[in-house]
């Protein structure tokens, strides 16, 4: 009677357990100072544990955020850490995680950055941590958790056109908000769910945590296995929820009212279906840990192709990754951004968290497929985020509003 979560962390909701962790992943916003805290631990480094990704203020955007991430590329060559990803040989680290194997199905994974769910996907019970617990992981592969209750989120029925993974997750936490999931594991079935991409699942469990959750847990099926074909490391086993698991709740939709939808300022609970909204907007943005795969990006072009972008509006496209980038090229999906007008850029998180390469100035509204719209969370405290799918970013920046794409 136990769910994915108990059963990977191998105990009942609400005990405290000690456990091995498959990998702890850090960044060059998080790294820094859980390299300084293992520092003080004096004890051996579990290299094979560690994956180190520069992803957040690469490449470089200012003396500070340099010595950032010199310091990150000093402390993993002084510890070997062979899963290190330079800027050009990696991406955001949540789509590096995946694509290079290091996710797979009932695997523990720890990430010293919120969005460490999106694994959760493939099956993994994978959360985020603070730097600290990230450095005692590091020192002794291990680490405390609290086992969650669950939750059971049910979508059954067939998809209207232009809505996407994106818009299950913002139509659940329109429903639940975004203290409805505080410090509980989300588990995801349903017809709908079955039928979803791999990259739609990813952009569910990925904002898991705009919920509260611990984990967002999709249970694994051939499409993963056959993902993880010649890419996973290491050997896996997949773990699914005992028919009779005794869930917390249980919220069922029906996934033909669920239309594209878009969150406004300033929290992700905030939602409204597109076609409500009469919003002008001054950027759009494509990318992310949560929608710059190439199934994103598909969907961008080919509501883009033979059409421009709006003179008022810059838009602006950051793969998920290199190798996301790679074969955006070679399908001929950047030259379509590229003819839009659009503005392309290499792999990296970008404007996502306010960082750079798309900050907003104040009084500014942005539509964007990334996870959070917070006060200032692009830029200026007077900004504004609109959180929407790749389909409605890429209408919108035609139209120069905030459009659902079907009315194009």
């Amino acid at each position: 009677m136990a769910t994915i979560a108990e059963k990977i962390l191998t105990g009942k909701a609400g005990e405290i357990v000690e456990r091995e962790v498959d990998y702890v992943m850090v960044n060059d916003v998080t790294g820094v100072p859980a390299f300084e805290v293992f520092e003080e631990l004096e004890r051996t480094m579990q290299q094979e544990k560690v994956v180190v990704v520069q992803d957040h203020y690469v490449p470089n955007k200012d003396v500070a955020s340099a010595e950032q991430a010199k310091a990150l590329r000093v402390y993993a060559r002084k510890y070997g850490i062979a899963n290190y990803y330079e800027i050009g040989k990696g991406g955001v680290c949540h789509q590096v995680m995946i694509e290079d194997g290091f996710a797979a199905p009932g695997r523990l994974i720890i990430g010293a950055d919120s969005h460490t769910c999106s694994y959760g996907a493939l099956g993994a019970f994978s959360t985020g941590v603070g730097s600290t617990e990230a450095a005692a992981a590091m020192a002794t592969g291990r680490l405390w958790f609290k086992v969650p209750t669950t939750q059971k989120f049910v979508v059954n029925g067939e998809l209207n056109k232009y809505v996407m993974g994106k818009d299950i997750i913002l139509h659940i936490i329109g429903d639940i908000s975004v203290s409805g999931s505080l410090y509980k594991s989300q588990e995801f079935y349903g017809t709908t769910i079955n039928n979803l991409g791999l990259a739609d699942r990813i952009t569910i469990s990925n904002m898991a945590i705009e919920a509260g959750a611990k984990a967002g847990i999709i249970p694994p099926d051939n499409k993963v296995f056959e993902y993880l074909k010649g890419r996973v490391r290491g050997e896996y086993k997949p773990v699914y929820a005992d028919a009779d698991s005794d869930y917390e709740d249980v919220f069922e939709y029906d996934a033909s009212e669920i239309v594209p939808t878009v969150a406004k300022p300033f929290t992700p609970d905030n939602t409204v279906p597109a076609c409500e909204l009469d919003v002008s907007i001054d950027q759009a943005y494509l990318g992310s840990c949560t929608n710059g795969r190439i199934e994103d990006l598909r969907v961008a072009a080919a509501i883009l192709k033979g059409k421009t972008v709006n003179p008022d509006v810059r838009m602006i496209v950051t793969p998920a990754s290199e190798q996301i980038f790679k074969q955006a090229i070679e399908e001929g999906l950047i030259q379509i951004f590229l003819e839009a007008d659009a503005f392309v850029c290499s792999a990296t998180c970008g404007a996502c968290l306010g960082g750079y390469l798309g900050v907003l100035a104040k009084g500014e509204r942005c539509v964007s497929t990334t996870n959070r719209n917070f006060i200032g969370r692009m830029g200026h405290k007077d900004s504004e985020v609109y959180l929407a799918n790749p389909a409605v970013v890429a209408a919108s920046a035609i139209t120069g509003k905030i459009t659902d794409p079907t009315e194009l």
